[in-house]
């Protein structure tokens, strides 16, 4: 298989799985860990790797290192294999997913952006999902009519913070996720629940339904929920673990155990929150970003910036939602007719929000 982040959690977590399925790797590229990319290439012996600037490719051990954007793009065109991890980061996946698309290859999706940004020129029949939420709502779905779909979050960093003090928070308690151990750029989106408005425009392009929420289950043991048309509802529950869904992207018919049951009597109770406008500013669009899903552009490039800027200690927390709103009210008259227009669109929304 190919991996694209293979140094992020979801690739450590498929080389994992690759091992145990025992997969050949043909393929990694990461962005700047030099050194764990070099330890798995000793491991995995890959035949191409990608490194995300030029001046780290001598730091690689490997014969054949390409570099950047263009290098990914490359390396996909001369590889064989039929299956892409896609565990980049953001906006950068997109040209990736939809080059994997065109190559005829399967993609195993964790780049949740590629649907956000570019789902309604992305075809979805060649992918998998490996998103925890996702997976759980393929799982549940067993080709019965659901009448509405439900994603938990956790709540993020802050959900127990008291309102008064979000403006003061810092980074390093930005990235205190109460759950578990995260990439900066998602841990931040899941303090300002950023993260689960993109889930839910990942679930509409790829399930293709009208009903779509989000609720707060603190203990994140529940990942998605079904009601169906019969008046019953199905949840999916499972140990916080991404090697379940990446289990059945690379092998589909799994007859090992991939992780530990939940014992329900230790965990004792489950709570659910509604998440609120007040706590999470980003929340006020849901309902019309869902009616209008070709937006999600605006809401990702904006909030790249924004994150950005919090990172560099250039603005406030509650600021991270309050210049995404602003660039989706300014954007919201935009519908891109192309996905060349989705990259014209996505420099007009940076530039607009460097400012």
């Amino acid at each position: 298989m190919i991996i694209l982040g293979s140094t992020g959690s979801i690739g450590v977590n498929t080389l994992i799985m690759a091992k145990k399925f025992n997969l050949k790797i043909e393929v990694l590229t990461a962005n700047k860990n030099v050194d764990l990319l070099n330890k798995q290439i000793k491991k995995f012996n890959p035949k191409f790797v990608v490194i995300g600037s030029k001046n780290l490719r001598k730091q690689v051990n490997h014969k054949k290192v390409f570099f950047g954007g263009e290098g990914i793009l490359e390396v996909l065109n001369l590889a064989k294999s039929k299956l892409v991890v896609n565990a980049l980061v953001g906006f950068a996946g997109l040209k990736p997913t939809l080059e994997a698309i065109k190559l005829n290859k399967k993609i195993a999706l964790a780049n949740k952006e590629s649907l956000v940004v570019g789902g309604k020129f992305v075809d979805t029949s060649n992918i998998f999902p490996i998103d925890s939420e996702h997976f759980g709502l393929w799982y549940l779905l067993n080709d019965k009519k659901p009448k509405k779909m439900i994603i938990t979050a956790s709540g993020g960093a802050f959900r127990d913070t008291p309102l008064d003090e979000l403006k003061n928070v810092t980074i390093s308690e930005a990235l205190n996720h109460p759950n578990w151990s995260m990439g900066q750029k998602i841990t931040i989106d899941s303090a300002t629940m950023t993260n689960k408005l993109f889930e839910l425009l990942e679930a509409k392009w790829l399930f293709n339904i009208k009903k779509l929420d989000a609720i707060i289950e603190t203990k994140s043991l529940i990942h998605a929920l079904i009601d169906f048309k019969d008046g019953s509802s199905t949840a999916h529950i499972a140990t916080a673990n991404m090697q379940l869904p990446i289990a059945y992207a690379v092998n589909k018919k799994i007859k090992t155990q991939i992780v530990k049951p939940v014992d329900l009597v230790k965990v004792g109770g489950l709570e659910f929150r509604e998440i609120k406008k007040d706590r999470y500013a980003i929340w006020e669009i849901k309902d019309d970003i869902l009616k209008n899903p070709h937006l999600g552009v605006i809401v990702n490039s904006a909030n790249e910036i924004a994150v950005e800027k919090f990172l560099q200690k250039k603005i406030g927390f509650l600021d991270i939602s309050k210049i995404t709103l602003k660039a989706y009210q300014k954007f919201h008259n935009v519908k891109p007719l192309s996905i060349e227009e989705i990259f014209i669109i996505d420099k007009e929304v940076r530039k607009f929000t460097q400012k």
